[in-house]
């Protein structure tokens, strides 16, 4: 059973999992939410982004930045797919 390296991460996993429920989030509502570094959270959206899991939109509210993240097609298919093999894994367990 091959796991997706990419979402079985613990922090991307579970920033996968919060855009999946919640859609589109804030980057401080998403630091906050996991309890994670501005550059760890960085780091980690870099990569879902360099994977076209996660778009990420720049923009100013009030004339102050604001950078927002949804997960893309692309990303959901992913997630679920993860999703799929752990579902499939605790299946192979329970036989």
């Amino acid at each position: 059973m091959d796991f997706d390296k990419l979402v079985h991460q613990p922090t991307r996993l579970q920033i996968f999992a919060y855009l999946y429920r919640h859609g589109e989030t804030s980057f401080p509502d998403l630091k906050e939410a996991l309890d994670v570094t501005e550059g760890n959270l960085a780091s980690h959206i870099g990569k879902m982004e360099d994977a076209d899991c996660v778009a990420v939109e720049k923009q100013f509210v009030d004339r102050k930045p604001q950078t927002t993240y949804e997960l893309t097609d692309r990303g959901r298919e992913t997630f679920e797919a993860h999703i799929g093999t752990l579902e499939a894994l605790i299946d192979d367990l329970n036989e």
